[in-house]
């Protein structure tokens, strides 16, 4: 490929593995496992509310960072979930969904030159998000099984080019829920280097163990993080693209232009049907969203030992990291496409969640966001093969 006419930001990473194992699992016809959307509805309400916006007409520019009612929703559902009190004029923004949201949040926040560290295994948006914003990526890597935030470990990542941690809590892949030790520690790390911590908290309300707890409700840390959510996972609406991001005025302020400039704003229509979802989807929606997971969670968990895959049950989000060592010895791209022509379940090769392929080269990822018939008809095929 002549690569003399593209800038050389983009000669350091790829495509999107994910998407790509989508576009491999409709050419074979395969379960999709691979990309993290699911194949039930949304809640009727959203539903409803979004076609009454529309016929109301609410079909032009939002305001850019947010319409009034979304950002009023937000307030709210920040002070009652969190107890953080938000000023929706000075620190929210409404975005294209979360993967603008981060790529936003890097280029108003990071130099280039800066180092930002990424925990890995890591969602495989972050590295790019770093390096198109002419910064370096530094990786710190959890061990499995437990993938723990080792306080020396990371403090050993830090120099005077750092400027700021991405967290992803719950975590994809692993499923990871870090706990408040481990908030703790890396709080302390910000406050002791003048870092900024940017969290991936889009599976907020996603966890089946421990607690949820945003690192910005840790002492010190307001004025230091950006909270990075969205709606896509909590109201199943991946395709709508409304994502959030919550930080203090100044950075707020930078977040905004960066925003404006890339997409204007968020769909008009959609962010109302989101506010009301906000406003009336209570306690007992979000009760029974855990509780359908947690059947989904072991329906493939238990499938996936039965066939010889070795994993551990996520604390939170709705992926499981296998290790599959004991059905191939072939790459985990290899695997993952035999998987999907063979068996006619797709995943996505565990190698594209670090930096260093090797250390995922055993690995696959599977999404449970499915209807449980689905994940049954995917257990059925997995054990078919081996």
């Amino acid at each position: 490929m002549n690569t003399s006419l593209t800038a050389k930001r983009t000669h350091g990473f790829t495509e999107s593995v994910i998407r790509e194992m989508t576009r491999v699992a409709k050419e074979h016809n395969a379960i999709n496992l691979s990309q993290g959307f699911p194949d039930f509805p949304a809640p009727q309400i959203l539903k409803d509310a979004a076609c009454e916006a529309i016929r109301d007409d609410i079909n032009q520019y939002a305001i850019t960072w947010g319409s009034d009612s979304i950002r009023e929703a937000l307030v709210k559902k920040y002070e009652d979930w969190y107890g953080i009190i938000l000023d929706g004029n000075q620190e929210i923004t409404v975005t294209c969904g979360a993967t603008e949201a981060m790529v936003s949040s890097m280029l108003a926040a990071i130099n280039p030159g800066d180092e930002v560290i990424v925990i890995q295994p890591f969602y495989e948006n972050y590295g790019p998000d770093v390096i198109l914003s002419g910064a370096i990526p530094i990786f710190l890597t959890l061990e499995a099984p437990e993938f723990r935030i080792d306080h020396d470990h990371l403090a050993s990542l830090i120099t005077d080019r750092t400027r700021a941690i991405v967290i992803n809590t719950p975590n994809n892949p692993t499923g990871r829920v870090f706990d408040r030790s481990e908030l703790e520690s890396i709080a302390d790390i910000c406050r002791s280097h003048n870092l900024l911590a940017i969290t991936d908290e889009i599976y907020e309300h996603i966890y089946y163990e421990g607690e949820h707890i945003p690192i910005a409700t840790i002492d010190g840390m307001r004025d230091r993080t950006i909270t990075i959510s969205g709606f896509s996972k909590t109201f199943s609406i991946t395709g709508w693209r409304i994502g959030t991001i919550i930080a203090p005025p100044s950075l707020t302020n930078a977040i905004r232009k960066v925003h404006d400039f890339l997409t204007v704003g968020a769909p008009a229509p959609l962010q109302e049907a989101c506010a009301i979802g906000l406003r009336e989807l209570g306690s007992d929606y979000y009760e029974s969203m855990i509780k359908d997971y947690r059947i989904r969670r072991e329906a493939l968990y238990n499938g996936l030992i039965e066939t010889g895959f070795k994993c551990s049950k996520p604390q939170g989000a709705y992926y499981i990291l296998a290790d599959f060592s004991n059905l191939s010895e072939k790459d985990d791209d290899t695997f993952s496409r035999i998987l999907a022509r063979d068996a006619g379940v797709a995943v996505v090769p565990g190698s594209s969640f670090y930096h260093n392929p090797e250390l995922g080269n055993s690995m696959v990822r599977f999404a449970f966001c499915k209807k449980v018939e689905t994940l049954e008809e995917a257990v059925e095929k997995l054990r078919s093969f081996v």
